[in-house]
């Protein structure tokens, strides 16, 4: 006798694989906006020449363009655990260059190169494990969520500096660069736990026809990586120009540290309801919408309104910037093929660390003749851009799209059902 077959295993993974991905997630950007921080401190503490803390940052950045898309392309070939593992293992070396060796500029650079080459393949494998798991409208609440715990990780990092001196003008390095080293090891050990996505036979195939080249002419592709890379540039723009819009009204430093944190929780509150919006609105539509409010909100907040004011403008445009990220994640994991999304994913990657050396250093330029608010509202406009370029990408797909429909003739009807043949020839 033939055995039953037993009951199909959901495509979808249970509650545990997600909450140890979420949580490398976490401690990922926990640990790089603590690490990254406190390097400056450190800088500052040895009295090095101010022109090294743009190189320090720019090490980080700089590593991320070279070797994003090679990356992209191994994380296709060896898995994302494999990946993540790789790139925790980096943290860990950067936190342990920086705890012994992190009193000459040359151990800080290399903390600062081996701690962005490790937060790049740790997100580009995680990236990649939420494309390989979820699709359709399962990615967009999938990667809503996995933004919001990247969100969360980079909340709480800079907090963690106030238990070790945050209220002196310097706090003590040594002793967060320590225990920056423990919580890379509990990163190495939570990437161990992840657990793999099953290989496919047809994969190989799919990494030979989904090279950089045709996934660059993927329908819509290159606008939504323009989206998603002016989205990011607005983001460290208002982390760098509210500040100083804030000095340039007389604004407190405290409450201008509170508006950022709004501005924070409201991209938090949008990413934790994504799968919600999405189907609500559709995918397309409230990309548009999120990306011109936040044109609408950044442009109210140049304008000289009152202090309860720009706080809801900044939370409109927290709200609306929150969007931007998921949502390109989601369309890149739906559009690129299976095997070939590790390197759809460096792709994004690379243009959105590309929109983060070239716009704020162009930012910068202008606010040396508008100000502040001449900057907000230049980024105004470029998110006003991408958000009207952003109505031509490919509409969503309904469900019943995977259905195929019955052929039709020539006026759309359904073909016409043969008669059976009675003639003695046909027998």
């Amino acid at each position: 006798m033939t055995p039953k077959a037993g009951p199909a295993r959901s495509a979808r993974p249970g509650r545990w694989p997600w909450a140890v991905l979420l949580g490398h997630a976490l401690l990922v950007q926990l640990l790089t906006f603590v690490l990254r921080p406190t390097t400056t401190y450190r800088a500052i503490e040895l009295d090095l020449p101010r022109a090294l803390l743009g190189a320090l940052s720019a090490c980080f950045a700089v590593a991320p363009l070279v070797l994003a898309i090679p990356s992209g392309a191994v994380t296709d070939r060896i898995g994302e655990r494999a990946m993540a593992l790789l790139g925790s293992v980096f943290v860990l070396a950067s936190a342990l260059v920086l705890a012994l060796c992190g009193h000459s500029p040359a151990a800080l650079v290399g903390g600062s190169v081996l701690l962005g080459v490790g937060h790049l393949c740790s997100v580009i494998g995680q990236q990649t494990w939420v494309a390989n798991r979820a699709h359709g409208a399962d990615s967009d609440t999938a990667f809503g969520r996995y933004t919001f715990a990247a969100s969360l990780g980079q909340a709480v990092g800079p907090v963690l500096m106030l238990l070790f001196g945050g209220r002196h003008a310097i706090p003590d390095t040594q002793a967060i660069f320590t225990l920056a080293c423990s919580g890379a090891l509990a990163l190495v050990a939570v990437s161990a736990l992840i657990t793999p996505t099953s290989r496919d036979p047809s994969d190989g195939a799919h990494r030979q026809r989904g090279g950089t080249v045709r996934l660059l002419r993927l329908p819509g592709l290159p606008r939504a990586l323009l989206t998603s890379c002016v989205v990011l540039a607005a983001v460290d723009i208002t982390l760098v120009y509210l500040p100083a819009l804030g000095s340039e009204r007389g604004i407190a430093a405290g409450t201008v540290g509170a508006l950022l944190t709004v501005r924070g929780l409201a991209s938090m509150a949008s990413r934790l309801f994504l799968g919600r919006l999405v189907a609500r609105l559709g995918r397309r539509r409230l990309l548009v919408l999120c990306t011109m409010l936040s044109a609408a909100s950044m442009a109210a907040a140049a304008l000289p309104f009152g202090t309860a004011a720009l706080a809801v403008f900044v939370a409109l445009a927290g709200f609306g910037l929150g969007v931007g990220q998921p949502l390109t994640m989601s369309w890149l994991a739906d559009a690129a093929p299976r095997g070939a999304r590790g390197r759809a994913m460096s792709l994004r990657l690379v243009g959105n660390r590309a929109g983060q050396v070239v716009i704020p250093s162009a930012a910068g330029a202008l606010a040396a003749d508008v100000g502040a608010g001449g900057v907000l509202v230049a980024t105004a406009a470029g998110l006003a851009g991408v958000g009207y370029a952003a109505r031509t990408l490919p509409v969503d797909r309904p469900a019943s799209a995977a259905v195929p429909a019955p052929p039709t003739g020539r006026r759309g009807a359904a073909p016409r059902r043969r008669r059976p043949c009675r003639a003695r020839r046909c027998r």
